[in-house]
């Protein structure tokens, strides 16, 4: 019989939900069974604005015809296909496409799945570079507190949320940490880039010098990080970052997985800042989060290291059963169409202004305690209650959605990231529904 999607299982006890209260969902579960452009559908009909691109992913909104038509085309003519040793077209057509709208220096693309597996392939691929150029002593690798890199051991040892990583044992060995660069004292309710804290990228050399540069093989932050809270880098921050990893022949990735594909108004938040790493990750919006796909960008230079010995040998020990899977690169392709054809990366930097002033608006609320903003990114930090974090905003996201606007929380922040197809009636909805629920709160 087949499943009626617009009700909920009898029974939802088998599936182990991720990133959830498991048992506070099941005793009122919140089923979505539909979805189209900047609505969520319940299972009990009602619309929901979703403030979040689903999860940081749906860029181009929900279920956008180019993507659909590809995806069942593709899976009409070539469900599958193998990356090793055989290829198929669209592949290398997704690559170059997004070759084109990268920072001018990436010029190739390893495929993975998610964000996670994005992040250790480029961790493996940076210490894997230093080997076959002879330096092999190089395999520390820096991280940064507060940073999320994903689920991978990889990316939970260069990552710096505590409970992403305690109870998990003793992770990679050889990894430290940068400090985070929140600045509550010095920067609360700024707009944008804060003027302070650029000094704390000073911090990598304090690193180096303790381990040795000929030890260290990378550093991987994200440019603005999202899943921590929304944090966004000081003025002069990243450039002094590159500017230190460049001296020391250390490489730079940034964890692009939130920031790329228009996010903060430019392809990526490298060229957004103005400053090129040696690799990206990404992830979420490069299939619109319609099927899982992530990706690696690497320079010639990284690139071209691996291209040593008989040609006939495998340069990179690495890879996955579905890297460039043929349907999540039909996606792919159709998704980057559709951020073109309808200049959603320009439609965000225009909005964003409109997206700063409406944020902003909420700083009187009670219990608000900072406002961060950039591009079509914002969070609302709430102050904790007493003996009691995480509850304050998590009370706040389960009115947001009886009130029919989707929310993100970690910790006691408020996280939004709407698709970049969102108007300024959206914007007033999404934002005054939040500000009457930071009013009803205890």
């Amino acid at each position: 019989m087949a499943l009626d999607r617009n009700t909920a299982p009898n029974d939802l006890n088998a599936f182990w939900m991720p990133f959830t209260s498991n048992r506070q969902f099941k005793k009122n579960p919140r089923m979505f069974v539909g979805a189209k452009d900047m609505h969520y559908t319940t299972a009990d009909g009602r619309q929901v604005l979703d403030g979040t691109a689903g999860l940081w992913c749906c860029n181009a909104g929900h279920c956008r015809p180019l993507i659909t038509e590809a995806i069942t085309r593709q899976a009409g003519e070539m469900d599958y296909a193998p990356a090793f040793q055989m290829g198929h077209p669209s592949a290398f057509e997704l690559a170059n496409r997004l070759v084109e709208i990268a920072p001018a220096g990436m010029e190739h693309v390893f495929y993975c799945n998610s964000g996670s597996e994005a992040v250790d392939t480029a961790l493996k691929i940076a210490i894997a570079y230093h080997r076959v150029r002879g330096e092999g002593t190089r395999t520390r690798l820096i991280g940064r507190e507060r940073g999320y890199h994903g689920v991978g051991f990889g990316g939970i040892s260069v990552g710096g949320i505590v409970n992403n990583r305690k109870y998990f044992g003793a992770l990679l060995n050889g990894v430290d940490h940068l400090p985070h660069t929140h600045l509550p004292a010095q920067n609360a309710f700024v707009k944008g880039q804060p003027e302070h804290g650029s000094y704390l990228a000073e911090e990598l050399e304090r690193i180096v010098a303790l381990h040795g540069p000929e030890t260290i093989a990378a550093v991987i932050v994200e440019p603005m990080a999202g899943s921590t809270g929304v944090l966004m880098p000081p003025k002069g921050y990243l450039e002094k970052l590159r500017e230190i990893s460049s001296k020391h022949g250390i490489l730079l990735i940034f964890d692009e997985v939130i920031t790329g594909f228009g996010r903060l108004g430019a392809p990526f938040a490298s060229q957004f800042f103005n400053v090129v790493p040696d690799m990206i990750t990404c992830a979420k919006g490069l299939t619109n989060g319609v099927i899982p796909m992530g990706a690696v960008l690497t320079t010639a230079g990284v690139h071209d290291a691996f291209m040593q010995g008989p040609e006939q040998a495998i340069e990179l020990f690495h890879g996955y059963t579905y890297s460039g899977n043929p349907i999540a690169s039909a996606a792919g392709i159709a998704t980057l169409q559709t951020y073109k054809e309808e200049r959603l990366f320009e439609r965000a930097a225009e909005l964003a202004p409109y997206w700063e002033e409406a944020i902003h608006s909420l700083a009187g609320k009670p219990h608000v305690i900072d406002i961060r903003n950039m591009g079509l990114i914002g969070a609302v930090e709430l102050q904790p209650i007493p003996g009691e974090p995480t509850k304050r905003a998590f009370n706040a996201f389960l009115k947001a959605y009886e009130k029919g606007i989707l929310i993100r929380t970690t910790g006691d922040i408020i996280a939004m990231s709407p698709p970049l197809i969102i108007s300024k009636p959206e914007i007033d909805t999404l934002i005054g529904t939040l500000g009457e629920v930071l009013d009803s709160l205890d």
